[in-house]
């Protein structure tokens, strides 16, 4: 089963009727099904939000997180989709103290919920908090006796004060974790789960927006400008042979990218899916080349899932389309999800 988070954002649709889409599929994202209706009451609409939120499924689908600029919420679905049931997480509010940076926010009103991750038994949960106010917060939670999220408090405070864009488990399928990777605005951290310590991982650039985290075969960063690929546990390097294109209208290339998502193939960790600015980039050699898929739609794209079978999910404003790019067959290897 796949599962995918999918945004409202045409200008076409009223603000207020704006929502959020949680969706399945069981045949590997060929035909899909929409198993929950997050409407407007829950996110910021008046800002086009629909590119930042974070989906966390629990086992079986059961219940899902998602983040918003509203703060974290816990989705119960119903046999139907407009009935499901949204609860709020409590989170960290705005302080009486302002921030230097101008916000939309009042004292009081939730701080924006920028990513969620859950255990894979589904009893823990992580959600990183932040919005401009210099204080970004990891506040961890476990399930109470009614089904709701309690918190536990926050983890040791990051060694930095700009926003969290990423999280992701060094072993996403463990139960418990031993760390957690947490990407930020300007750089990306590992926290040791048992000694609750915070180490800088070396290999990333200065100011360097960490947007994705995958820890299959070792850690791989999608960042603005550039993707980095595994050397341990606590260090990375650059794709620096890359070619990439900087603007889809000029001939430039080179190996800076604003990168969004990176998927490894878990079947085949030398195969990686790079989804970006300027559209989706595979490599067969664990990162050192890249190749365009340009028989995409133009356009950006954000989020990247390897199926079983070696074809692939891809998705972002143009749309979502299964592709097959690392089959050797002649004929098509794309299709448009309808």
């Amino acid at each position: 089963m796949v599962w995918g988070l999918t945004a409202d954002l045409s200008d076409e649709i009223p603000a207020g009727e704006r929502a959020l889409y949680i969706s399945k599929s069981a045949d590997g994202g060929e035909t899909w099904k929409q198993v929950a209706r997050v409407d407007s009451r829950y996110f910021d609409a008046g800002i086009d939000e629909g590119l930042r939120n974070g989906l966390s499924v629990a086992p079986g689908g059961a219940e899902f997180v998602i983040t918003t600029q509203k703060g974290a919420f816990q989705i119960f679905p119903r046999a139907k989709a407009s009935d499901a049931v949204v609860r709020y997480i409590a989170g960290p509010r705005i302080p009486h103290e302002s921030s230097w940076i101008s916000i939309t926010k009042k004292e009081g009103d939730p701080v924006r919920a920028a990513t969620a991750k859950m255990t894979p038994d589904g009893t823990r949960l992580i959600v990183g908090y932040g919005y401009f106010d210099m204080n970004p917060q990891i506040l961890s939670y476990h399930k109470g006796r009614d089904g709701s999220w309690v918190s536990d408090g926050p983890l040791p405070e990051l060694p930095t004060d700009l926003d969290i864009l990423s999280m992701q488990w060094d072993k996403p399928r463990k139960a418990r974790p031993d760390a957690l990777y947490v990407g930020t605005g300007d750089q990306a951290y590992r926290l040791n789960l048992h000694t609750m310590k915070w180490t800088l991982i070396g290999g990333v650039e200065p100011d360097s927006a960490i947007h994705a985290i995958n820890t299959v075969g070792g850690l791989h960063l999608a960042a603005c400008w550039g993707v980095y690929e595994p050397v341990s546990a606590n260090v990375v390097a650059r794709a620096t042979n890359a070619q990439f294109i900087y603007h889809r209208d000029e001939d430039e290339t080179g190996p800076n990218i604003r990168a969004y998502g990176i998927e490894v193939d878990p079947a085949s960790p030398s195969r990686q899916v790079v989804t970006a600015l300027t559209g989706v980039y595979t490599s067969r050699d664990g990162g050192q080349n890249w190749k365009r898929m340009s028989d995409l739609p133009e356009g950006e794209y954000r989020t990247a899932h390897f199926n079983p079978d070696g074809t692939v999910i891809v998705s972002g404003m143009p749309g979502t389309f299964l592709a097959n790019p690392f089959s050797s067959a002649c004929g098509p290897h794309l299709r448009t999800r309808d």
